[in-house]
């Protein structure tokens, strides 16, 4: 267990989850399930079990600090690895691999979004044990999916060798088909989602880093020594814009040669809109989902409701709707429409500025 590292990226914004989710405050930092924790304290409370909390990395834009800080008191700054700007998931993952690396070169690094709900606890707990053991005993770059239950476009997808075993090879990568293509890949069985959640041992990603993305995997190395110094922020400062915006999808996984998956059904969720947080809370006897102390419903159906708990709401005639109120911002759009919250933060961006997001 002294081996196992966790980094937990915290660094987004979000904006599909707006208006809770905002540029100041992502949505990682909140409580959407209403159950008084965030998704980032959940994260970490999941991981307890598996790695101990000194060896819990969080990587994260450098304006989020404090609010890191606020909710995870007892971590060091050393524990919080602090992004000058947003490059995508290879360079913060790079960032936390060569810290870790340089302190322990026996690591074992499972790398996960902060933003995840998972429901069965245990299978989650046997599926990274899994991983773990691949990832040590065969050199493997390993990544866990999630069987599909819909065509879902919103996620990427995994296609995988026909077999018995647990861990199988990969054989592609698909990120964001359309619905038809989704469709058929959900008839034909051997698509599962991309769940985002990486285990690897810091030697092995560190040489894809340098096969695969060399001039990242250059930058980091080169300011090893600076890691756990005073020299580290200003090193970090200086080389991350220098940095290719790009995913570790895109940039090593789609292109590495030991790539594998492991199948694993364990009541996943990316959390990713209001459409699929309103699939985890309980529904009231009209299938509204409501997260708020004081919303009274009279004929309304099958919506989503999220309000302050200080805030009375009185909400007749709608059916169907995500209803949102954060911070002097009021959402009212309908549930099928969800993907347009993120075209309507970047209208607000450019006629209203940035106030409201």
């Amino acid at each position: 267990m002294k081996n196992n590292y966790v980094v937990i990226m915290a660094g987004g914004i979000g904006s599909r989850f707006w208006p809770m989710s905002t540029s100041r405050n992502p949505k990682q930092f909140h409580d959407v399930l209403g159950i008084g924790k965030s998704l980032l304290q959940m994260t970490v409370e999941r991981y307890l079990p598996i790695c101990e909390e000194q060896n819990i990395f969080i990587v994260t834009n450098d304006s989020y600090k404090d609010l890191v800080k606020e909710q995870l008191p007892n971590f060091l700054d050393d524990q919080i690895l602090l992004e000058p700007s947003r490059k995508n998931t290879a360079p913060c993952i790079a960032y936390a691999a060569y810290k870790i690396h340089q302190r322990n070169p026996q690591a074992k690094m499972i790398v996960a979004p902060s933003d995840h709900l998972i429901v069965k606890e245990f299978e989650f707990r046997e599926t990274i044990t899994t991983a773990l053991k691949a990832a040590e005993e065969y050199g493997q770059l390993v990544t866990i999916g999630i069987k599909p239950d819909r065509p879902d476009t919103g996620y990427g997808y995994i296609q995988f060798e026909a077999g018995e075993d647990t861990v199988r090879k990969v054989k592609t990568f698909t990120e964001k088909p359309s619905l038809d293509i989704a469709q058929r890949f959900l008839d034909s069985g051997d698509f599962y989602w991309n769940s985002g959640m990486f285990i690897w041992s810091s030697a092995t990603i560190i040489e894809a880093f340098e096969k695969y993305l060399p001039e990242i995997g250059k930058l980091f190395s080169d300011i090893q020594a600076d890691f756990y110094t005073t020299k580290e922020e200003e090193s970090i400062n200086r080389i991350y814009p220098l940095c290719k915006n790009i995913s570790i999808d895109y940039g090593i996984m789609e292109n590495a040669e030991k790539v594998s998956v492991i199948l694993a059904d364990l009541g996943w969720s990316d959390l990713g809109t209001w459409g699929s947080l309103y699939t985890h809370i309980q529904h009231d006897d009209y299938k509204n989902a409501i997260v708020g102390k004081n919303v009274l419903t009279y004929d309304a159906n099958d919506n989503m409701i999220k309000v302050p708990d200080d805030k009375l709401v009185v909400i007749q005639g709608l059916n169907d709707f995500i209803i949102v109120e954060n911070n002097n911002t009021l959402l009212i759009c309908k549930k099928r429409d969800e993907q347009k919250i993120k075209q309507f933060v970047t209208d607000i961006k450019s006629k209203k500025g940035n106030d409201f997001i």
